[in-house]
Order: C-alpha cells, then sequence, then structure tokens
C-alpha cells in the first residue's frame, strides 16, 4: 500500500468511494488532507503509529466531502419558514389543501411561495394545479408556485402584484404563456 504514516485513519465503518472498482470501503488513511489507504480493517490499519489519530467510526456511513459552488444557502435559511413544501406529498388534493391552509394564515400583503423539490409524477393525479384551481383557493393572496425550477405558476394576484399584463415583454431567456388574447395566463417558463 503505502509507507508513509498517514495522520488519521477512519477505519470499522461503510465508507462510500465514489470508485465503481470498490464502491465500498471499511477504512481509509489520510496524509496532510490525501487518501494514502483505502479499503478493509486488516489492509488499512497496520499503516497507524503513535502519530496517527484513529477513530471508530462504530459501523456508520461516511461520504466523501463533495463542494458544490451553486447552493441557496441564505436564501434557504432566511424563507424556509416561508415557503411551502410539497417535497413528497403524495395527491394534488392534498398538496392544494395545504396550500389553502398557508393562504389562509398569510396576512396580506405576504405572498405564498411552493418550493421548487417536487414534479407532479408524485400527485396520483399525475398532473400539476391548473391557474384556476390556485385561483379558487386563493384570489386575493399572491401565490408563486415554483415547478423544478424550469416554470413558475402564478396566480392572478401575484400577476397583478408584479404588474404582467398582455403589454408585459418576456423576459430575457424565459417565456411568459397567454391566453388566446395575448393576457398572462400564469404559467412562466425558464
Amino acid at each position: 500500500m503505502t509507507t508513509q504514516v498517514p495522520d488519521l485513519i477512519f477505519y470499522n465503518g461503510k465508507i462510500t468511494t465514489l470508485n465503481r472498482a470498490q464502491p465500498v470501503a471499511q477504512a481509509v488513511a489520510i496524509k496532510d488532507g490525501k487518501f494514502l489507504a483505502v479499503g478493509s480493517d486488516a489492509e488499512v490499519m497496520p499503516l497507524a503509529t503513535e502519530k496517527t489519530r484513529c477513530i471508530d467510526l462504530k459501523g456508520k456511513g461516511v461520504l466523501p466531502g463533495l463542494f458544490d459552488n451553486h447552493t441557496h444557502i441564505i436564501r434557504g435559511g432566511l424563507n424556509y419558514n416561508l415557503e411551502l413544501r410539497w417535497d413528497g406529498v403524495r395527491s394534488l388534493a392534498d398538496a392544494m389543501a395545504m396550500l389553502k391552509a398557508q393562504v389562509d394564515i398569510t396576512p396580506a400583503p405576504q405572498w405564498v411561495r411552493v418550493g421548487g423539490g417536487f414534479t407532479e409524477h408524485q400527485f396520483v393525479e399525475k398532473r400539476l394545479p391548473t391557474i384556476q384551481e390556485i385561483n379558487a383557493i386563493a384570489p386575493d393572496t399572491p401565490v408563486f408556485i415554483l415547478h423544478l425550477y424550469d416554470r413558475a405558476l402564478l396566480n392572478g394576484a401575484a400577476l397583478r402584484a408584479v404588474g404582467y399584463t398582455k403589454d408585459t415583454p418576456n423576459p430575457v431567456g424565459g417565456e411568459i404563456l397567454r391566453d388566446s388574447k395575448g393576457n398572462p395566463t400564469g404559467l412562466l417558463l425558464a
């Protein structure tokens, strides 16, 4: 394996390696922030010396530290309690009941926002709500429903709040869907 002395060994774990040839390891040895060895406890532990810090994972799973420079930490932290989440909701009827309950407790002029972590395929009805259904639940409360980050549904109150009319141009890279008279329907495409 290696003749270098590791600074750190994690052992007795279920370590996801992202290596197709060896997707899970029991132990890893690290020196100066780099992996020296990946394998079983029997393969890695002999590398330890009195200078090596050894951490028993007690059978727990470990994932590699992945860095994603596209995160929504601030938005998520500031708005998490202000957004309705439909993740995992099994039916559109349940989602609409949740929306109605949120509309009922949302003071004017606040918006009700549904975050984008859902798909119509999770609903037993296999469809998104219609603008008419949203308008029926929230005729005066602006509602913004983000669907998979590629489209948004705005009810009539939301269209009025942002001032979208038949004269509003499409945003760069997006489209405001319109009815046969050119009026915004409430569906925005990215």
